[in-house]
């Protein structure tokens, strides 16, 4: 009896995550799709002319800022944290894995705020006096975000690689295979499909993020030419707006919301079919 009330309660609470989820969903897309429809999805989501006020309501400019940030956020991280993972999986000493990999998933907790502040104090005159520009850009974000996803690779990365079993590693070192040769041609292609989810699940990070984002990339509604052009991305321009935005153009907030739903429910379903492929 007691654990059938467990059970129950247990229940209850994971309902109530999905239902919580369900009801955002709901209500985003009940705000959101309106404008969509008014406009056209096409005017909403090709057009480049952002002028709420004046009924112009083209989101393309954010769209491309996100996507140009979040691949070389890509570059950055998924570089990083695949060689990480290589070196925590295959040459670090084990005592040192056991204070690494710890160390680096607490980045995960450092709220997006303080990455936003290194980011403007450090890495934003550094690029101003490097390259050129006004510093607040396409690469300073990119860099940021970068970093943030770091955790999400090596955690998901370093499982996915301590999964392949061990008969594997053994009989490409019997073989006469080097301890790379192995790590590189057979573990990792072993784990390939883990590997892949860690960097599409770090995709949906890197475009969700709003704070650090705001803080660095210098929100200029252009469609980015260049890493060192300033850019403004779909979270950016919900969060600058939607202080003072009502009629239209907080529907059309919304909308952007439902755009920024959309690729990141897209990202999620491809990283957990690649992880269902895997098992």
């Amino acid at each position: 009896m007691k654990e059938k009330l467990i059970e129950k309660g247990l229940l209850v609470v994971a309902l109530s995550a999905l239902g919580s989820l369900l009801l955002i969903a709901l209500f985003i897309f009940i705000e959101g799709m309106p404008l969509i429809v008014k406009v056209g999805l096409k005017n909403f989501i090709a057009s480049t002319h952002w002028e709420p006020t004046r009924g112009s309501f083209g989101i393309l400019p954010m769209i491309a800022g996100s996507l140009t940030v979040t691949l070389l956020a890509l570059v950055f991280g998924g570089g990083l944290g695949l060689a990480g993972t290589m070196f925590l999986a295959e040459f670090a000493p084990r005592w040192s894995v056991r204070i690494l990999k710890p160390l680096i998933e607490l980045l995960a907790g450092i709220p997006s705020v303080v990455y936003g502040f290194m980011g403007v104090v450090v890495l934003v005159p550094w690029i101003r006096q490097t390259f050129g520009g006004p510093g607040f850009s396409v690469l300073a974000a990119g860099i940021i975000l970068g970093i943030m996803i770091l955790p999400t690779v090596i955690a998901i990365s370093l499982d996915a690689l301590n999964a392949v079993p061990l008969s594997y590693k053994e009989g490409s070192l019997a073989l006469g295979a080097t301890r790379w040769q192995t790590l590189y041609r057979v573990q990792f292609r072993a784990a390939r499909s883990g590997i892949i989810a860690s960097l599409i699940l770090a995709m949906g990070r890197a475009v969700g993020e709003t704070m650090a984002v705001i803080m660095v990339a210098g929100n200029a509604l252009l469609i980015p030419t260049s890493p060192l052009a300033p850019v403004r991305t779909l979270t950016s321009n919900i969060a600058l707006e939607m202080g003072y935005a009502a009629g239209d153009h907080q529907r059309a907030l919304f909308a952007t919301g439902v755009v920024l739903f959309v690729i990141i429910a897209l990202l999620n379903t491809i990283a957990l079919l690649t992880m269902r492929e895997r098992k």
